[in-house]
């Protein structure tokens, strides 16, 4: 007759205890809404419409050096969900979003303009004459 021995673990139970319990973590902030654009080449200019929601038109800043285009915008968002005068939510965040790019040519900031409106930035920046982009020959 053989005899068997059996280790015996007093914590193997304690992981079964602990199933279904999943760290993660928890993320407080919101994020802010991103900038989106469509860039477009129309008669001599470059069309941008970029998407910026719930921001007003005198928190946007576009800046433009050369080629080089920075759109930049406050957002700010408050929520409040009340019954009665008891605050049931309240939601609230405050940022800075921001969206740069190159174009393919100097832009003519004398003629650029701008148009807000309902949610959407519309630039007309036109080329600046004579930089066009040189094209080096490889020998």
């Amino acid at each position: 007759m053989a005899n068997f021995l059996t280790r015996y673990d007093p914590f193997a139970d304690v992981d079964d205890m602990f199933k279904g319990f999943a760290l993660r973590p928890i993320r407080y902030e919101q994020q802010l809404p991103q900038i989106k654009m469509d860039v477009k080449e129309k008669n001599g200019s470059y069309v941008v419409k970029a998407e910026i929601p719930g921001v007003k038109k005198e928190d946007i800043k576009v800046d433009v050096d050369g080629n080089e285009v920075c759109i930049s915008a406050e957002v700010k968002q408050e929520k409040e969900d009340k019954e009665g005068e008891k605050v049931i939510r309240s939601e609230r965040y405050y940022g800075m979003v921001s969206r740069s790019f190159s174009l393919d040519q100097d832009v003519d900031e004398s003629g650029a303009s701008a148009k807000y409106s309902d949610g959407v930035l519309e630039l007309t920046l036109p080329k600046k004459t004579g930089s066009q982009p040189s094209k080096i020959v490889v020998r």
